[in-house]
């Protein structure tokens, strides 16, 4: 009789770790898995930490890097480094279950750094904005708190929804959009920037660059004469009045230079789709300039 119970006993405890694991695909395609929810998650990226934040999962953010500023909570996170450069002993003190990271042209070196901890890793790279509300549900899983996802990734989707059939069969415009200017960047197609254009009907000028952010010079941006220029703010010296010099182009002529709010549409994070509805409407407004 006791060893029948001590037997019902294991093999309950067994079901119960069995029922708390999860595995997902990361970005990178490859899966992931916890044998329970995550409670300590480090984020690599400011835009992963605007997708756990979204998540449910601001509370297990116990480490982030520079520019982690959004939702206002974010900023009070311990700092574990940047982009380019995290601290590995401050990592490993703080004991995490979860790496989320972001894989750009810096960050391999870094990412493999934290393999070699032994924790799980969790590559997030949206290339559509349709990837998300996708993305903030699979992380979602990793922590358990899909409760609290579930009504905001379906209301990201909502939105994306409306926007795709407010402005489906709109005229394109051919855009350039300009990361900095000195050296002066951009983004390819297989960009999500690209794919927020596409949405309202924009083509990016660059579209068939190999790279994901390549270095352009002036001449190919004056030769290929876009219609619209955004630039960023925050990232840029001159911003787009550095065209202004040039009054032959299209988007000088036509009164479209537009600065755009990077935080917004340089993170693949919740308020991109939001950016994307700013560039919608800015696009819009070259249509109506047209001459």
């Amino acid at each position: 009789m006791k060893r029948g119970i001590l037997l019902a006993c294991l093999l309950l405890g067994l079901t119960l770790g069995q029922a708390h694991a999860v595995t997902v695909k990361d970005d990178a395609g490859a899966s992931v898995t916890l044998a329970k929810p995550a409670l300590r998650v480090i984020s690599m990226a400011p835009h992963v930490t605007e997708l756990l934040f979204a998540a449910g999962g601001g509370e297990r953010v116990v480490g982030a890097v520079d520019y982690s500023d959004y939702p206002e909570a974010a900023k009070r996170i311990p700092r574990i480094g940047s982009n380019r450069e995290v601290d590995i002993e401050r990592i490993m003190a703080l004991k995490p279950d979860l790496i989320v990271a972001w894989m750009h042209g810096s960050s391999e070196r870094q990412i493999e750094m934290v393999r070699q901890l032994g924790l799980p890793v969790y590559l997030s790279d949206p290339q559509t904005l349709e990837g998300i509300p996708e993305s903030l549900l699979r992380l979602a899983r990793l922590m358990g708190t899909e409760a609290a996802a579930r009504p905001v990734a379906a209301e990201l989707r909502q939105q994306l929804a409306a926007l795709r059939s407010r402005y489906a069969g709109r005229s394109p415009v051919r855009a350039f959009y300009q990361v900095w200017d000195k050296p002066l960047y951009t983004l390819n197609g297989r960009h999500i920037v690209t794919d927020a254009l596409r949405l309202c009907g924009g083509e990016n000028i660059f579209h068939e660059l190999p790279v994901t952010a390549p270095v352009v010079t002036l001449e190919s941006v004056l030769q290929r004469d876009p219609e619209a220029i955004f630039g960023t703010a925050e990232k840029n010296y001159g911003g787009v009045n550095l065209w202004r010099k040039y009054p032959t182009m299209t988007a000088v002529r036509n009164d479209n230079l537009f600065t755009v709010d990077g935080n917004l549409l340089n993170r693949a994070g919740p308020r991109m789709i939001a950016g994307a509805a700013i560039l919608c409407e800015k696009l819009d407004e070259a249509r109506r300039h047209r001459k």
